[in-house]
């Protein structure tokens, strides 16, 4: 998958919080690749990292694939196709939500 390009639909735009856990604010574009159904039956989520305004849909690269030991699903990260990022870049980005899971990050 990574390397892939994909367009996601934000359905929770940076500067939004979530819709059950109102102290979660999204600091990133959050959303799912439309077609692409996860391990948890819904479409597969994904984090936008590099852009830097609330967005309704992006298209970009999958950069790196967050992993989560105590989950059915992971979590794609994607990226303006020409940008890149460390694995320590990314986890900065994702810790918001990743911080409540046993994950890794693959790139």
């Amino acid at each position: 998958m990574i390397g892939k390009t994909v367009k996601v639909i934000v359905d929770r735009p940076l500067g939004s919080h979530h819709p059950q856990h109102k102290d979660m604010y999204y600091p990133v574009n959050y959303g799912y690749v439309e077609g692409i159904i996860a391990p948890d039956g819904e479409e597969q989520d994904a984090y936008i990292i590099g852009v830097d305004v609330p967005m309704k849909e992006f298209t970009g690269k999958i950069i790196a694939i967050i992993h989560r030991y105590d989950d059915v699903e992971e979590k794609w990260v994607v990226a303006p196709e020409n940008a890149s990022f460390t694995k320590d870049e990314i986890i900065e980005q994702v810790k918001f939500q990743e911080q409540y899971f046993r994950s890794e990050v693959i790139i």
